[in-house]
């Protein structure tokens, strides 16, 4: 059952990208997040509200470090990911995903200064190689230009920004429980996403608001949030955080399989050799780690 929810959770996330690349020309990129995130909050608030209460104390004693959870989580990183999927493909951007424990290698050196073994480098570098060959689609040239494509370099801020908060749940208030420090934090999100989403729509053009955004945006909501959320925390608690954590490799496949069956988006070889580097990296650095 745990493998089954994790296989679940990943196909949600992956799923969310499709969509976001689906509804791009549809609804603003930070309005389809807030959107979302609202709806999910609304969802959650009878389940929310009793526990608010009961740790109204605890919640605002760590208020600041909250507002940063949720700047880095819900307010930046989907939000990010959208803004790409209106100049790049659902499939580059489920890939590049693929590439967040690698960022989260390199920031625990930097940052945190952990020690970092060779080949856990030589793990991150040939990763990075396959991130690179999705950003310049295979062409050395786009990169000896600086020809990026701008969607590749949002979804890879939104990434950074996954890999920040991952980093920082060290320093999450132990007091509070997995669901209510969920809950805090879409609502926190919601909240500061809510004055750009308004400039948004402001200036945005007409929004046509049909059938196929309403069922978007609650996929949205319901799947790769509250679900997701879910699956993965029941995952986690089954068979371990570093099994559970590989389960996130699944996404370039279910997104590069879902892209080309909704969307109609080719896959190139390009895609292919990238995720074969970014996997094969990923794999010395998680085996790395696992045998010091």
């Amino acid at each position: 059952m745990p493998y089954l929810l994790l296989i679940l959770t990943t196909l949600f996330w992956a799923g969310n990208f499709v969509i976001g690349r689906a509804m791009h020309s549809v609804l603003p990129p930070i309005v389809m997040a807030e959107l979302r995130w609202t709806l999910a909050l609304v969802i959650l608030l009878p389940f929310l509200i009793p526990r608010l209460i009961k740790q109204k104390a605890v919640i605002l004693t760590h208020w600041k470090m909250l507002t940063v959870f949720s700047i880095f989580s819900v307010a930046c990183f989907n939000t990010f990911i959208y803004i790409g999927l209106t100049s790049t493909n659902a499939s580059n951007a489920t890939i590049l995903q693929s590439a967040i424990p690698i960022f989260i290698l390199i920031l625990s050196s930097v940052w945190l200064k952990e020690r970092v073994s060779l080949q856990q480098w030589i793990g991150v570098t040939i990763s990075l190689i396959g991130v690179l060959m999705l950003i310049t689609q295979g062409q050395v040239s786009n990169l000896l230009s600086l020809s990026f494509n701008v969607g590749d370099l949002y979804v890879l801020t939104g990434v950074l920004c996954w890999a920040i908060y991952s980093l920082l749940l060290r320093w999450r208030p132990a007091e509070l429980d997995g669901f209510t420090f969920f809950g805090v934090t879409v609502l926190i999100g919601s909240l500061i996403l809510l004055p750009f989403s308004a400039v948004e729509f402001y200036f945005a053009e007409h929004i046509v608001w049909g059938s196929k955004s309403t069922y978007a945006v609650l996929y949205m909501a319901i799947f790769p949030s509250i679900l997701a959320y879910i699956f993965w925390n029941k995952g986690v608690a089954d068979i371990g955080a570093v099994k559970a954590g590989l389960f996130i490799h699944l996404m370039p496949l279910f997104g590069l399989l879902l892209s080309s069956i909704f969307l109609n988006e080719k896959i190139h070889s390009f895609h292919i050799v990238g995720i074969l580097f970014i996997f094969s990296g990923i794999y010395l650095a998680i085996k790395a780690k696992l045998t010091q």
